[in-house]
């Protein structure tokens, strides 16, 4: 059989595409760990919630205005969480506030429904439907806005962390908290702004996912799509999280359309974890994560 390139190179460029998207919600578990050396096990919930928010806010006919309240409360829910649920929990082992948020994660998951019902909710982007030719491809429109907003929001983030004080100020709290601490630096306060950037980065991929996949207590099953992406990048890593992204997308893109038709589907839900557990076996920290040696 003849090898298609046009078929090669749009399962490359969706994978790319996608692959951004992913990256925009691993930066919240990259965002989290660097500050508390902490997994954020309720991600996924994270963005389910800033889903039902945007069509809370938005009420059926405003798409902007859903947008800010989403971003605005789920900014304010993160800082909150941490001064009420995670604050009391310093000082104490990694994996109470591991299994602090796998217990938030839960309730999460279970208070939405009953709020605002069982029923799938639609979310309209202000952009067009209609496919976008590039040569022989044609590219959809809520796939290139959401790349687009994860290319530019990455980069801030990137900016925030190397160039402002605040963002040179959780790197220094993010490698040694003892020491930041007695350098003048307030510790408390940038773990909540950690989690309150967490919350934003949230509402930003939960409002680009939910104009693809709908609002619904499913949406929150992007956190374990996402999961192989933090891993194989680096947990404490921000351009991890965007090579991570980018390489998971393309996987399972290309394994969707060329394995799919052999095995009646469903390989590119875990072809990312086959090369994540291939990946940890020789950089256990992953690509770009920090190597760290503890003595015991």
């Amino acid at each position: 059989m003849d090898f298609d390139f046009t078929f090669f190179a749009l399962l490359m460029t969706n994978g790319v595409l996608i692959g951004l998207m992913y990256s925009l919600i691993a930066l919240g578990f990259v965002l989290v760990y660097k500050a508390t050396d902490a997994i954020n096990f309720a991600q996924g919930e994270f963005v389910m919630m800033a889903g039902y928010l945007a069509v809370l806010g938005a009420f059926g006919v405003n798409f902007w205005l859903g947008l800010i309240v989403s971003v605005l409360g789920m900014a304010a829910f993160g800082f909150v969480l941490e001064r009420v649920m995670l604050r009391p929990l310093i000082g104490r082992p990694v994996v109470a506030v591991i299994m602090a948020t796998i217990g938030l994660a839960a309730v999460l998951r279970g208070i939405w429904p009953m709020l605002v019902g069982v029923d799938t909710y639609n979310i309209t982007l202000p952009i067009s439907d209609e496919p976008i030719e590039l040569g022989p491809l044609l590219l959809q429109p809520v796939q290139l806005f959401g790349a687009g907003v994860a290319l530019a929001f990455l980069a801030g983030f990137t900016w925030f962390f190397l160039k402002s004080r605040m963002g040179v100020a959780m790197r220094a709290v993010a490698d040694n908290q003892q020491v930041a601490m007695a350098m003048g630096i307030n510790v408390e306060r940038y773990f909540a702004l950690a989690w309150a950037m967490a919350g934003l980065v949230a509402a930003l991929g939960g409002v680009v996912w939910s104009s693809m996949l709908g609002v619904d207590t499913h949406l929150a099953l992007i956190g374990l799509k996402v999961f192989p992406v933090v891993i194989l990048g680096g947990l404490d890593s921000i351009v991890g999280a965007i090579v991570g992204g980018l390489i998971i997308g393309v996987v399972e893109s290309v394994a969707a359309g060329y394995l799919d038709p052999y095995v009646g589907g469903g390989t590119k839900d875990f072809a990312p974890y086959v090369l994540m557990i291939l990946v940890l076996m020789f950089k256990p920290y992953g690509i770009f994560g920090k190597r760290k040696i503890e003595r015991v």
